[in-house]
């Protein structure tokens, strides 16, 4: 298998299952027993996965690999994180304002004024909602809500969303805009 162009992570790897070679896995998609509709599924490491069979359990999924038929093999997988080739995801299916939190990231955060703030490297959801990790050239990264107070506009085919720095929590008010830099502290008044 060729190393993966742009790498989307579908699933990781729990423990085994049972003794003939099953694992759990928490599936990240929308649902978990979908998992083998992107087609088998990849490692970093260069391993392919095809999935045979696939059921829910709880919060998780059990799924059968192709070669993979006892319990040593299976925990040997323990932690695996699984991905597929962004191209796999079925785009055709997206409503008019929807997309994958994969599409985001290299994308520029504007304000309305047009300065920068970085970069989207990451989404992350901790339990509280969704986020966004921002990142500027020489800057720390910085963590902003993924709402639609704090992202106004998401525009895939220029590359950038626009955000409002006072409700993404960036700035103290909006007199702070064109100095912001995560790296120096705000100054308490």
């Amino acid at each position: 298998m060729p190393k993966l162009e742009n790498p989307v992570l579908m699933a990781t790897i729990g423990g085994a299952q049972g003794l003939r070679g099953e694992v759990r896995a928490k599936a990240y998609t929308a649902d978990p027993t979908a998992l083998g509709d992107y087609g088998n599924l990849h490692s970093l490491d260069g391993r392919t996965f095809e999935i045979l069979d696939i059921r829910e359990m709880k919060n998780v999924v059990v799924v059968r690999f192709r070669g993979i038929n006892d319990r040593n093999a299976a925990e040997a997988l323990n932690g695996l994180e699984l991905y597929i080739e962004r191209d796999n995801l079925p785009d055709e299916e997206l409503e008019e304002d929807e997309f994958f939190y994969a599409d985001l990231e290299g994308l520029e955060a504007l304000d309305d004024q047009g300065v920068s703030y970085g970069t989207v490297t990451g989404v992350f959801d901790f339990g509280a909602g969704d986020l966004l990790e921002l990142k500027g050239p020489g800057k720390r990264p910085v963590l902003i809500p993924f709402s639609e107070a704090s992202v106004l506009d998401i525009d895939l085919e220029s590359g950038r969303i626009t955000i409002d720095p006072l409700a993404a929590g960036l700035v103290d008010s909006e007199d702070d805009a064109p100095n912001f830099t995560p790296d120096k502290p705000k100054k308490k008044k």
